[in-house]
């Protein structure tokens, strides 16, 4: 069965609702960056972090995987899907995907601040001041913030290096290091680029398909299947 990586952005999941960063009209209207997304803002304004995570977490409560992720689920049925997502949602497990490697962290987790290793399934969508891990410490969004490491970046690599088949959806190639991982595959593997603003990928053997994830799907599935 030949390994179809797929690296997924924000573009993926707009279609089900939810809002992204940059969107115009998007987070970064209400919110500065800095406000809520560094560490420093967490040591600044804990209250301030929780209550913009949990307008997120519950706004992802009311938004269901589209169509784009229900595709990608079915093609488990021919090949060997990984998952490599810029996205902290979990709508492509909720859709059926198996394996999915999450590179800036998961929305509905949280982790102790005092051991990075207490990662915590959240059954609710609020995280509020005082809940606590098993060491008695403040729980945090398990969220790569900026100015922190992105450590699931050497998992990626792995993945994209062993790939047959490359599909890049919904995403603007433009947040490194998430947007270098196409520079892994090797060499001749067949690209496929889903994304309606086409993200320059300087690599051969690229098919563009200008359209959202939804309907790009649709279309690169029966090109897919020629390749199984």
């Amino acid at each position: 069965m030949k390994k179809l990586v797929i690296l997924s952005g924000a573009g993926m999941s707009q279609e089900s609702g939810l809002k992204t960063f940059r969107d115009m009209g998007g987070l970064w209207e209400s919110y500065d960056v800095t406000e809520v997304a560094t560490p420093e803002a967490w040591e600044r304004d804990p209250q301030l972090v929780l209550r913009f995570y949990n307008q997120r977490r519950k706004q992802l409560y009311e938004v269901e995987p589209n169509a784009g992720h229900l595709s990608i689920a079915e093609l488990e049925k021919w090949f060997d899907v990984h998952i490599v997502t810029q996205n902290v949602d979990n709508l492509h497990e909720r859709a059926g995907s198996s394996k999915v490697l999450h590179l800036h962290g998961e929305l509905m987790k949280a982790r102790s601040t005092v051991d990075s290793f207490l990662v915590y399934e959240l059954e609710h969508w609020a995280l509020d001041m005082g809940d606590t891990c098993e060491k008695g410490s403040q729980l945090r969004p398990h969220i790569v913030w900026f100015g922190e490491g992105v450590t699931e970046m050497p998992k990626a690599l792995k993945i994209v290096e062993q790939a047959d088949i490359l599909l890049v959806i919904g995403t603007s190639l433009a947040v490194y290091p998430a947007a270098g991982l196409v520079n892994y595959v090797k060499s001749g593997t067949p690209i496929f680029v889903i994304d309606p603003n086409r993200p320059e990928v300087f690599q051969q053997n690229v098919t563009y398909i200008e359209e959202k994830a939804g309907k790009g799907m649709e279309l690169v599935k029966e090109k897919l299947e020629k390749l199984k």
